[in-house]
């Protein structure tokens, strides 16, 4: 039963496509929670920076899970700051996940040869649509008025 184990059968062209799929889908995934922190963390840099010319015992609003909450700046201020830190690490962890991530697909794209149609065949004629450009700007329309 151990030798069955080693022994896999090669994975059909579906399998291959969904597992290829699967890796795309987490890897945009990934890119989409990093595009998401990073504009937390540029909602946090503003009020950050506008909180630190106010006076601290001034009331502020810090929403909690859906619920407003009245507090003072130095109370917010300081787990803004925390929460700021926070996502900086995150960002960085994530970043490095989705480099990885960029590793492994590019792997299996190597590994079972899959090419991506349009990526290809554009870098191929990339030269071949400049000289059709150059052909084509003397072709002019003219409608004739009645």
């Amino acid at each position: 039963m151990a030798g069955e184990g080693k022994k896999s059968k090669p994975k059909s062209n579906e399998e291959i496509f969904n597992g290829f799929q699967v890796l795309r889908a987490e890897q945009r995934h990934m890119a989409n929670k990093l595009s998401e922190m990073e504009v937390e963390l540029h909602e946090h840099k503003v009020v950050i920076e506008t909180l630190k010319n106010v006076d601290g015992d001034r009331k502020c609003f810090r929403m909690v899970g859906g619920v407003l909450c009245e507090k003072t700046v130095k109370d917010v201020l300081p787990a803004l700051i925390t929460n700021n830190v926070q996502i900086n690490k995150f960002i960085d962890n994530l970043n490095e996940q989705l480099t990885k991530k960029g590793q492994e697909v590019n792997e299996y794209k190597e590994k079972f040869n899959i090419k991506i149609r349009g990526q290809e065949d554009h870098a191929l004629n990339a030269p071949n649509v400049e000289s059709e450009h150059k052909t084509r700007t003397g072709n002019v329309l003219v409608a004739n008025p009645m």
